[in-house]
């Protein structure tokens, strides 16, 4: 396991200038673990499992209760202990729990936090412990991004595609053929043509529609840039030399088409304060033609309004219009290729400031895998509108069936053909550093360059200046 190192301090640092409280957490180097003996399933000793988990699902938290009774039934000498956390402070807990030196024993994050844990040497590899036959249950693809070289943190929940999605009656109104993009996609410059004719003002010259809104505010924040820059030649912080990526003349352009399309009026000018909840609101309300970023489980959220409004429930979003939600590819930029931003989420195995003992080891990967395959996965996946990545989950029956657009499904499938490969060759430290210039420079100068307090020449400039500073002239890429 990895030493702790400058990275790590450095990470450390940051972390604890986010704390807003001190939180005491579930060490996972309980009474029960030190007094593991069982040999996980199988074993006689008692042992408590915990786990810090968001709302993944409408319905997920609200079946913590059974899952925790399903799994003490399936390992009776086992507890499973879920703490809820909101997708706001999941984060905040689980890095306070982190620095406090008692961490759950499972966690759930985005794939692409998995280099911060690990420079934080906390991360537990769970190769030893888990059997072929688990590891065989799972897709390829969405198990690597949970591996760092040869050591397996944990178990992917899901594998999303981020895209954007569009208002079906809005499109066909302002002509775009959105069936050939959903399978051909579209550059820029089309898309710059389009959300242009989605734009609505009203008789005082103001702007009643708009043909573009993506949330760039909150845990939102980096979303937008680093979506777009994976269709605009940028898939990676590193290139296949490790060479830093952001400082190609591609990320200015993409700066640049991002200014552009809120000084032509397609996107609002307050850009910067949208947050996901205001630009989902805005997209129900029909206040934009397309809304980003796009998740699958959108289509359903929008169906489920629309039987709110037609049976006249109060519960329905003040004000909403009936929509069909349309899937649709992100645009490419600078000519680039179409590469998909792949989303892949899951648990985590962790440890606290005490070696958990194997036993807890084995048993923290039987939980892993029970929250992250059969019915379990089934149903949280099947409320989000996402094809299960276990075979157990795929065989699995579900408590509801809900209709799809088959347009969407098709668009789904032809965009997740696309997806590249985990990158597992980045060592830790030099994503942990990527990941500082992300938090320190890359982010906030965003919402400048989206507030029009800063220019792109002058964001790219800045991002550049850490790069170097970072890696050294010979550690970016230079064009």
């Amino acid at each position: 396991m990895k030493k702790r190192n400058g990275s790590t301090l450095l990470l450390s640092a940051i972390m604890m200038m986010s704390l807003l409280s001190a939180c005491g957490g579930n060490a996972n180097n309980t009474a029960d673990s030190a007094n593991s003996g069982s040999t996980g399933s199988s074993g006689a000793g008692k042992d408590t499992i915990t786990a810090l988990l968001p709302p993944v699902s409408a319905n997920y938290q609200a079946r913590f209760a059974d899952m925790e009774k399903e799994f003490n039934a399936l390992h009776p000498n086992l507890t499973l202990k879920i703490e809820p956390a909101s997708w706001e402070d999941m984060t905040q807990k689980l890095d306070t729990q982190v620095n406090a030196g008692s961490p759950p024993d499972i966690a759930w994050i985005g794939a692409s936090g998995l280099s911060k844990y690990a420079a934080l040497d906390v991360l537990i590899d769970l190769n030893p412990v888990l059997s072929d036959e688990v590891k065989a249950d799972y897709d390829e693809v969405p198990m690597k991004y949970f591996q760092l070289g040869d050591a397996q943190y944990g178990l992917p929940a899901y594998m999303e595609i981020h895209t954007i999605g569009g208002n079906k009656q809005f499109l066909e109104e302002a002509g775009i053929d959105w069936k050939s993009i959903q399978q051909n996609g579209w550059t820029y410059d089309e898309f710059r043509k389009a959300i242009a004719k989605g734009v609505v003002k009203n008789d005082k010259g103001e702007t009643s529609r708009y043909g573009f809104v993506f949330a760039t505010s909150g845990v939102t924040s980096k979303d937008y840039l680093a979506i777009l820059a994976k269709t605009a030649g940028l898939p990676d912080y590193f290139d296949k030399d490790l060479k830093y990526t952001y400082t190609s003349k591609k990320f200015l352009g993409l700066l640049t088409a991002i200014r552009e399309m809120i000084d032509d009026g397609s996107m609002p000018k307050e850009l910067s304060s949208i947050d996901a909840g205001k630009r989902w609101n805005m997209f129900l309300t029909g206040q934009t033609m397309i809304t980003g970023k796009g998740l699958s489980a959108f289509e359903n959220s929008a169906r489920l309004n629309n039987e709110k409004i037609k049976a006249n429930d109060g519960s329905a979003v003040a004000d909403s219009i009936e929509v069909d939600y349309i899937s649709l590819p992100v645009p490419t930029f600078n000519g680039a290729d179409y590469i998909p931003t792949s989303i892949v989420d899951g648990y985590i195995a962790l440890r606290g400031k005490k070696e958990p003992s194997e036993e807890h080891i084995k048993n923290i990967a039987l939980a892993v895998n029970f929250l992250s395959s059969g019915s379990i996965a089934a149903n949280y996946s099947n409320e989000l509108f996402l094809t299960p990545i276990t075979e157990s989950a795929r065989k699995a029956e579900v408590l509801e069936k809900f209709p799809r657009n088959e347009d969407n499904v098709a668009a789904g499938k032809a965009m997740m053909a696309k997806a590249l490969p985990a990158r597992t060759d980045i060592p830790t430290e030099q994503a942990a550093e990527a990941l500082k210039i992300e938090t320190e420079v890359i982010i906030p100068k965003l919402q400048a360059l989206l507030a029009d307090e800063i220019t792109p020449q002058e964001m790219y400039d800045a991002v550049k200046a850490a790069a170097v500073k970072s890696f050294g002239e010979d550690g970016v890429v230079a064009d």
